[in-house]
């Protein structure tokens, strides 16, 4: 972690590793977390220095699904927290960004352009599957999900009412792909 205003000079990094790229691995683990993915898309969004606060319930409303108007103090808080002892000091100790913790100001490096490329790719579902939210909006999607769930409830009614003689083995078997099915329409 640099000082607040200090150059990559200044620390005793040349400019050239202060700028240097970060390594697939280095991305891949900074990008691992949601929260530090939402503040890295944050910071892409926004021009120049941010408040920490700022960041703190963008995340919160994102891990939430709501907006910031709507987040409780309680929602902010445990969110707050961790960015402010672990991801943020994470990410000015890669380089990403320059965190004044004591102000709590947030400033963008270069290196936080490279992550634009990562965090579009995943933002975009792709033409052969698209994402659960569309399957679960179309109706053909609801259709097979109520279907699923129908074909689950009469199976399982059947085998408690007896009117369907299984063995212990297959009734575990067809639970399982019960399971299954269930998990991969819902």
């Amino acid at each position: 972690m640099h000082p607040p205003n200090a150059s990559a000079s200044d620390s005793g990094e040349s400019d050239t590793e202060a700028s240097a790229a970060l390594s697939p691995d280095e991305t891949f683990h900074i990008l691992q977390t949601f929260r530090r993915r939402e503040s890295i898309r944050y910071l892409l969004q926004e021009d120049g220095p941010v408040k920490m606060r700022d960041v703190a319930e963008h995340v919160a409303a994102r891990e939430h699904e709501t907006t910031v108007a709507e987040l409780t103090s309680a929602q902010r808080q445990r969110v707050y927290i961790p960015l402010y002892q672990s991801h943020l000091p994470k990410l000015d100790t890669a380089g990403v960004i320059e965190y004044d913790k004591s102000r709590g100001i947030v400033r963008p490096t270069e290196r936080l352009e490279s992550f634009r490329p990562y965090l579009e790719a995943a933002a975009a579902p792709t033409d052969a599957e698209p994402d659960r939210a569309d399957r679960e909006a179309s109706p053909n999607g609801q259709r097979r999900s109520v279907a699923a769930l129908g074909a689950i409830v009469a199976l399982l009614l059947a085998i408690a009412a007896e009117a369907l003689q299984v063995s212990g083995v297959v009734f575990g078997a067809v639970i399982a792909a019960l399971v299954l099915v269930a998990v991969a329409v819902f």
